[in-house]
C-alpha cells in the first residue's frame, strides 16, 4: 500500500449500509479501488452507483457473499482470487446481532457463522492475495461487547445455545470476542510478512445492527448526542486503520472509540495466546480448511 490507499485494492464486507458504507465512501474519496462484498447484489450495485455519483471515476465492483453460508463464502473467496493478483486492504466489517437463535444450512448458529466463521474463512481464502500486496492490512470490526462474553470451552466455542431478545447480547459478545482473538492470532502468524491485522470497536453506532423496529427513532435521536456515533463517525477509526500511513507496521492491536474503555484492562482471553491458537485450529476444522503451517 506504500502509505496511501490511492489506487489500492480495498475489499470490504457489509458496505451497503451503516459503517461499511460510510467507510467505503471515505476510502473512495481517497482514491481506493473498491470491492464491495455483500449478500444482495442489487443493493451492492445501488451502493456502487451512489459512490460513483459522489466520487466520479471511482473504480468499484461487487462480489456476492452470504457470510453465514460457508459455500457462498468459498465461492466469493475463489472469485476474489480469480479477479485480483493482490489485495491491499481487507476490511471484515459485516456483522449481525440476531435477536433469536437459528441454525444455518451448515448446522452452525447463524450469528456465529455470520460474524466469525464466515469472515475467518474468507480471510484465510484470500490471505495469499493480501500477502502479495505487502505492505498491506487486514482490519476486523470488533466491539466492546466482547466484554460481555462469559467464559467458554474452546472445544465447544461455536455452541452459543438458545437465546432470545433478553440474552442475545451475551451470544453477540462471544462472536465479537472470537473476532478479536482471531485477529490477535492472525497478527502473530503474519509476523514478518508485511501484513498487519488489527481489530477495532467503532463505538455504539446508530446502524441497522442496533436501531431496529420501534427503536429506530430513538436511536436516531440519541445519535445526535455524544453517546452514540453516526455511521460516518463510527467509520473514522476503521478508515484510519485501513489507510493512515502513521499506522503502518502496527499490528495485533485492538482499538476502541468507546469513551472510558481504554482505561479498562483487557479481558483475560485477549492475553491467552494458547487459547487463541486452539480456537484458530478448531475453526479451521469447522470451516473445512487444511491447517495452515
Amino acid at each position: 500500500m506504500r502509505g496511501t490507499v490511492r489506487d489500492a485494492r480495498v475489499v470490504i464486507t457489509g458496505a451497503t449500509s451503516g459503517i461499511g458504507r460510510a467507510a467505503a465512501l471515505e476510502l473512495a474519496g481517497q482514491g481506493a479501488r473498491l470491492t464491495i462484498v455483500c449478500r444482495n447484489t442489487d443493493k451492492g450495485a445501488a451502493t456502487v452507483a451512489e459512490l460513483r455519483s459522489a466520487v466520479p471515476g471511482l473504480s468499484a465492483d461487487v462480489v456476492r457473499c452470504d457470510l453465514s453460508d460457508l459455500e457462498s463464502v468459498r465461492r466469493a473467496g475463489f472469485e476474489l482470487i480469480d479477479r485480483y493478483d493482490a489485495i491491499d486492504v481487507l476490511i471484515n466489517n459485516a456483522g449481525v446481532n440476531d435477536t433469536e437463535s437459528a441454525l444455518t444450512a451448515d448446522g452452525f448458529d447463524h450469528m456465529i457463522a455470520s460474524n466469525y466463521l464466515g469472515p475467518f474463512l474468507l480471510t484465510r481464502l484470500v490471505l495469499d492475495r493480501v500477502k502479495a500486496a505487502a505492505p498491506s492490512r487486514i482490519v476486523v470490526v470488533g466491539s466492546e461487547a466482547h466484554r460481555m462474553a462469559a467464559p467458554f470451552d474452546p472445544e465447544r466455542f461455536e455452541d452459543l445455545g438458545r437465546y432470545g431478545p433478553m440474552n442475545n447480547n451475551l451470544a453477540y459478545g462471544r462472536t465479537k470476542l472470537l473476532d478479536q482473538l482471531f485477529t490477535n492470532e492472525l497478527a502473530r502468524r503474519l509476523a514478518g510478512t508485511g501484513v498487519t491485522a488489527n481489530s477495532v470497536c467503532p463505538g455504539l453506532v446508530a446502524t441497522n445492527l442496533v436501531d431496529m423496529g420501534p427503536l429506530r427513532p430513538i436511536m436516531q435521536a440519541v445519535a445526535r448526542t455524544p453517546f452514540v456515533n453516526t455511521p460516518a463517525e463510527g467509520a473514522r477509526l476503521v478508515v484510519r486503520l485501513a489507510a493512515d500511513p502513521k499506522l503502518e507496521g502496527l499490528t495485533g492491536r485492538f482499538y476502541t472509540t468507546t469513551p472510558g474503555m481504554r482505561l479498562l484492562p483487557p479481558v483475560p482471553a485477549m492475553l491467552d495466546t494458547q487459547l487463541q491458537r486452539r480456537i484458530w485450529e478448531r475453526t479451521e476444522t469447522l470451516v473445512g480448511l487444511t491447517p495452515a503451517a
